[in-house]
């Protein structure tokens, strides 16, 4: 990973454009290709950031971009651009950190991927399941089904829908599309809660979305209070 703190100017030129003025910043490189562009505050949420397969690319600044001393441009297949010019280098650092373990998941989000394998058919009719926990890679996904029409489908499990999760679920979608075997691969995002923003990008991305309700799978849903 190579950590880089800057003074810098950040446009990202694509389906959307957004801009972020001069400030002092963190620009993270990792093993992955990923590239992220991060303040002091905003939590863990990058700025702005180009997700995997992307290219960096250092340039000479042209005449019209004088203030900057370097312009570093990331760009991906779909001709995206993350243009990065900089005033100033004040820390430039790489690591190399080995292979993840992966996260260990609570108890919560791991029992919700034990009761989704359980009552596969939650995700839809005709749904079955092949493997919990199938590895890839980049890590492992947790339900690989397939639908009614024998259509491979993955699914990436979170106690709370995040953009975080949906980003996860793109890299297994990526990855496992390359495979003749699988492939179309789609994508199931499962959640107890799902942000708007993360269903968006979603939805967007021609995933779906799925709220489950815990107590429903676990088959302690409560009748009080119903008619019927």
């Amino acid at each position: 990973m190579r950590l880089v703190i800057a003074r810098c100017q950040v446009d990202y030129v694509g389906r959307l454009t957004a801009h972020l003025p001069m400030a002092r910043r963190l620009l993270m490189m990792k093993a992955d290709g990923s590239v992220l562009v991060h303040s002091d505050g905003g939590s863990y949420k990058p700025l702005n950031w180009m997700s995997p397969p992307c290219w960096l690319e250092e340039r000479e600044p042209d005449a019209a971009a004088g203030q900057f001393k370097e312009l570093w441009v990331v760009s991906n297949k779909a001709g995206e651009e993350l243009r990065i010019g900089i005033e100033e280098i004040e820390h430039d650092s790489s690591h190399e950190l080995g292979v993840d373990p992966g996260l260990v998941k609570d108890g919560v989000e791991a029992h919700l991927q034990e009761l989704l394998a359980e009552h596969v058919e939650t995700l839809g009719a005709g749904f079955s399941l092949i493997r919990r926990e199938y590895m890839t890679a980049i890590g492992p996904v947790d339900l690989l089904c397939r639908d009614a029409d024998r259509r491979t489908v993955a699914v990436e499990i979170k106690r709370r829908g995040e953009i975080d999760g949906v980003e996860q679920l793109t890299r297994y979608l990526e990855l496992l599309n390359r495979d003749p075997l699988l492939s179309p691969v789609a994508g199931v995002f499962a959640a107890q809660q799902i942000k708007p923003q993360a269903r968006t990008l979603a939805e967007d991305r021609g995933i779906r979305c799925l709220i489950l309700d815990y107590n429903a799978l676990r088959g302690t849903e409560s009748n009080e209070f119903r008619l019927f």
